[in-house]
């Protein structure tokens, strides 16, 4: 059982420090490195050789010097597995998803040579598979062709495609030099779920202009205008493409199928959109497909990537719209790749670094806009195949690589016979596994707030537009923080019996409050946002306090301020807590602080707060402050004679 000391020169077991305050410099260098260096990368290495501090901090920027030295042929047979099958997945996507951008097939094939190369070298998963997206895909065609159109003038529509994929990379990398990684974290998971939904929704509405070989659609991506495309063109439908489509499609949800009842099976879902490829490519030739109204990819010419570095176009008039898409396809991708490769990375227990990966993306986006690529990262699809193929390192991505461009170079021609309609299949298929019915539902469940979040998302991008969608989660997103900042919990703290723990009275009933003190806990930095809701806060306390204890004999004469939870205050912070020093003064209530921290105590002690309230009313420890107002009150108590023990 907990006692406390009956005199008052035991009650301060240590004294709170009240040393110099710290320099600018010194203060601004703390709070820079915890804001933007938290992982400490060099701490370890600090007191070692400079040679050393040099291998570390080479091993740090380009992680394959890491990893290389120590690479062995048995890992390579599980990379060289890994690389082959999601190379076999990358062909039919790469197709598939520049159809998605209306840029020419060939486009998504160099996308999967050039930056897996580079990623290998500067990315510090293991498991993320590099490749184009749908999401950003569509996302570029939407955003460029406000400006230009795919048909009107596809050569300057694509050197925009180009340079929007530098700005990507050029923000990117910026984000990761300068360690904004932080910027990432505000697109929630609520905000990918809903966005990932709602394009999943819209891109798998707009393949139904291959499912049925239309002719005429709408460059619009909401679910309006697209419904009204595909039914006032009604007679353009074919009933032939529409017959193949279904087939394809029914292929590889069924290969799904069998994947999720046995995962050992993984191979078979894998390889079946290569499959389509194959089989549409046989069927489009020996049926003469284009003749039945099936249309097909067309000419895709052999040879690697030829450079595109002359076709970045800089004009003033354009760069407004390339830099709004590579900014917020930029984003996004940082979003998606990140969270991908944390998610595989925790499932083998290990760590990777998001700025190091923005760095990576960033670097193969800026390579791969020198060398027709258009934007990649880690999609979610190839990924997965990766990590259940069973790769070990990043050299996965170099086989891929090395696959592609092979590909490229001998089987290119092969599949310009891919009809259009297998792309539009595969890219359902793909479309219909992003829409995460349970994880909506377990937001639901859990938390309103986020299923609204995440609601906001799906609807908007399903019904406006991507990036209007992904703004307005994101803004209910900021709404939600900025709640949490100007309404901070605080709570009325009472001693568990038994113990000298002090917890809220609302979650612990049984409690034990003291006659005549009132503790109070903030948990939230004091700013100039909610320093006036904590000052009325503390108040309300404070008089419902008092009409609690009047009615049983006791006033309240002193309020204790737990600050432990309050990292940092600024001025109009310490103005507020003047302001409620000077109501209690008027009370007769004295007023205790009970475990700044140094940046409050320093903030205190400047703006001289601290000697208007007296050191002595500066506590270490909650069971410290309750010994001196015990103290305090008993010496009143025994002048008066109203004390009576009451120990804790």
């Amino acid at each position: 059982m907990t006692t406390y000391a009956s005199d008052q020169s035991d009650h301060h077991h240590h004294k709170v420090n009240f040393a110099a305050n710290r320099n600018f410099s010194t203060a601004f260098k703390t709070d820079l490195k915890e804001t933007f260096f938290p992982d400490d990368p060099f701490g370890p290495f600090k007191n070692e050789p400079l040679a050393r501090r040099a291998q570390k901090a080479i091993q740090y920027f380009v992680p394959i010097f890491g990893w290389l030295p120590k690479y062995s042929l048995s890992l390579f047979k599980y990379d060289l597995l890994a690389g082959i099958t999601i190379a076999s997945l990358a062909i039919p996507q790469g197709i598939s998803y520049a159809k998605l951008a209306n840029i020419p097939p060939i486009i998504g094939l160099y996308s999967s040579f050039v930056p897996p190369i580079v990623y290998a070298v500067f990315g510090s998963s293991k498991h993320l598979a590099v490749g184009t997206v749908a999401a950003c895909s569509l996302l570029l065609a939407a955003t460029i062709e406000e400006k230009v159109k795919a048909k009107e003038n596809p050569t300057l529509y694509l050197h925009l495609i180009f340079t929007a994929t530098f700005f990507t990379g050029i923000v990117q990398t910026a984000f990761g030099l300068l360690r904004l990684g932080i910027l990432v974290d505000f697109l929630s998971h609520s905000t990918i779920t809903g966005f990932m939904g709602g394009t999943a929704v819209i891109i798998s509405l707009q393949q139904l202009k291959g499912v049925f070989g239309l002719k005429h659609f709408t460059t619009h991506t909401d679910v309006v205008s697209v419904l009204k495309a595909l039914f006032s063109n009604t007679k353009e439908w074919r009933w032939e493409s529409a017959v193949v489509g279904i087939i394809f499609l029914t292929f590889l949800q069924f290969t799904k199928f069998v994947k999720q009842k046995k995962p050992k099976l993984f191979w078979v879902s894998a390889i079946s959109p290569m499959l389509v490829v194959i089989v549409g490519c046989l069927f489009a030739y020996f049926a003469h497909a284009e003749k039945h109204g099936i249309q097909i990819v067309g000419d895709l010419k052999k040879g690697l990537n030829p450079p595109s570095l002359k076709d970045l176009n800089f004009e003033a008039k354009y760069l407004p719209v390339t830099i709004k898409a590579g900014i917020i396809t930029g984003m996004i991708a940082l979003a998606e790749g990140i969270a991908i490769g944390r998610s595989f990375a925790i499932m083998r227990n290990e760590q990777i670094d998001g700025n190091k990966e923005m760095i990576a993306f960033g670097l193969m986006n800026i390579v791969g806009s020198f060398t027709s690529c258009y934007l990649t990262t880690g999609p979610f699809s190839k990924t997965a195949v990766n990590f259940n193929a069973g790769c070990k390192t990043a050299m996965a991505n170099v086989v891929m690589s090395l696959c592609m461009m092979l590909t490229l170079l001998l089987l290119a021609p092969l599949f310009s016979y891919t009809p259009q309609v297998a792309l539009s299949a595969i890219i359902m298929s793909a479309m219909l596994g992003l829409i995460d019915y349970e994880k909506v539902y377990h937001l639901f469940k859990t938390d309103k707030f986020d299923f609204c979040i995440c609601m906001a998302a799906f609807l908007g991008v399903a019904f406006i537009s991507m990036d209007i969608g992904l703004m307005i989660s994101v803004g209910l997103c900021l709404l939600r923080a900025l709640l949490y900042v100007a309404r901070p919990a605080t709570c009325k703290l009472g001693n568990l019996p038994n113990s000298g723990l002090f917890r809220d009275v609302e979650q612990y009933p049984g409690a034990k409050e003291f006659p005549g003190i009132l503790i109070l806990k903030l948990g939230s930095p004091i700013y100039f946002a909610n320093s006036n809701y904590i000052k009325e806060r503390i108040l309300r306390w404070v008089r419902d306090e008092q009409s609690i204890t009047e009615s049983k004999g006791n006033d309240v004469e002193h309020v204790l301020l737990d600050l432990g939870g309050v990292t940092s205050i600024d001025h109009t912070g310490v103005e507020a807590l003047g302001e409620v020093r000077r109501s209690l003064e008027a009370k007769d209530i004295k007023m205790g602080l009970v475990n700044p921290r140094i940046e409050v105590v320093e903030k205190l002690s400047v703006t001289k707060f601290i000697d208007k309230i007296g050191k002595e009313c500066v506590y270490l420890s909650v069971e410290d402050a309750i010994e001196a107002c015990r103290f305090s009150l008993r010496s009143s108590k025994q002048e008066s004679g109203h004390w009576e023990a009451n120990d804790a």
